[in-house]
């Protein structure tokens, strides 16, 4: 097919030239001398993008599951309780990886249309009264459903019961796209990847923990090698690693933060929620709605939820075969009852265009009811009145 594939899913994301650049060297030496000259300025300047003073950063060479295990087995034991709730596909694996390290999980299982449930959670944590839950589990941005939880009102929750519960937060598909502010929110397990809103590619799993999360680590009792932070720690101080390190992502993360910081963090969290308010603009000049709730929709990707009949994954199908377009398909609960557009990382009004476009022609190709124009219409012509409000 001539031409190129466009890739508007909800990660990977498309990797900027400047970033390709960054990973595209040759390798190198990763004992030389002077390598801590660009791993600790590294290790600082991620605690920029987490908004931390005190948490400590670790990169391993994984995806963010293997962050999960990591904050998982390096702060609690065995048969310990973890509060975590299930909203959407990935949520359900926060769970699902929790049980298999031998975590007891109380579960609240939610509307998959809606986020973390900050209220239900406080009542199971003022029950708590022996304080036998060790943890709390938040997704903060749900890519399976296009949902966003409300990371500080479930802080909120927790203080509001005297809780000690040690606080997670998945921010696989948030961090570098939606504000986070791991101090002011008073989260102590923070889990990132590289191939999100960090426009890198699959390979760096990214864990901030706080001081808090630091002391639970010398008394956790969960098996642990690969992922263990008394080897980082022992290294990381240093400016090396405990194995060999993903030089070129490391490199290339570098320039991802280079890029952030120069468009300044708060301009880049208000760039997503101007794009999302413009494709949610078009689904609904498309006559359709998400299928997450008004209150909860994402600002890094959308879930259009198709009329009863049709098949959203087909939408993704026919956009990939016919016109060489990368939409995402639903999945897990909501297999099937829509689509999913992803506008995170790198991207600017143009762009923006060609997945809300695409999507027109796809469905109008399939039989939909809608009138080719009207939501890239109704997308301009909300970025153009608002241009002027860029920050």
């Amino acid at each position: 097919m001539a031409g190129r594939n466009f890739l508007f899913i909800p990660g990977p994301t498309t990797i900027p030239r400047r970033v390709q650049n960054a990973i595209n060297v040759e390798q190198e030496d990763m004992r030389a001398l002077d390598l801590p000259e660009f791993t600790k300025p590294l290790y600082a300047d991620m605690k920029k993008v987490f908004k931390t003073e005190t948490g400590r950063v670790f990169i391993f060479p994984s995806s963010g599951t293997g962050a999960w295990e990591s904050a998982i087995t390096n702060t609690l034991k065995p048969g310990d309780k973890v509060l975590a709730s299930r909203f959407g596909q990935f949520s359900h694996l926060f769970i699902d990886c929790a049980k298999r390290l031998g975590m007891e999980v109380v579960e609240v299982d939610c509307e998959w249309a809606v986020g973390t449930p900050a209220d239900k959670f406080a009542e199971i944590l003022a029950e708590d009264k022996n304080h036998e839950i060790k943890a709390v589990f938040a997704t903060h941005n749900e890519t399976a459903t296009g949902v966003m939880s409300d990371i500080k009102a479930v802080r909120d929750s927790i203080d509001a019961c005297d809780h000690p519960a040690l606080y997670f937060v998945d921010t696989v598909s948030g961090l570098a796209s939606l504000d986070f502010r791991m101090d002011e929110w008073g989260v102590d397990l923070a889990i990132a990847g590289s191939q999100k809103g960090l426009m890198l590619p699959t390979g760096l799993g990214i864990l901030c923990a706080s001081e808090k999360a630091l002391e639970a680590n010398k008394t956790a009792e969960c098996p642990r090698c690969f992922f263990a932070w008394e080897d980082q720690i022992a290294t990381n101080d240093l400016g090396y690693f405990p194995y060999t390190p993903p030089m070129n992502l490391l490199r290339g993360l570098r320039e991802s933060m280079n890029m952030l910081f120069e468009e300044g963090l708060d301009n880049v969290f208000a760039r997503h929620t101007r794009f999302a308010t413009a494709t949610r603009k078009a689904v609904e000049a498309w006559g359709l709605t998400t299928i997450a709730k008004e209150g909860w929709q994402s600002d890094t990707v959308t879930a259009v939820k198709v009329p009863e009949g049709f098949d959203g994954n087909e939408v993704a199908r026919h956009a990939y075969r016919r016109y060489n377009l990368a939409l995402s398909i639903t999945i897990g609960q909501v297999m099937g009852q829509g689509f999913r557009i992803g506008h995170m990382g790198d991207m600017n009004e143009i762009m923006l265009m060609i997945p809300l476009s695409g999507a027109e022609m796809t469905m109008k190709d399939l039989g939909y009811p809608i009138e080719l124009g009207s939501g890239v219409a109704a997308a301009q012509e909300y970025l153009c009145s608002t241009a002027k409000d860029r920050i």
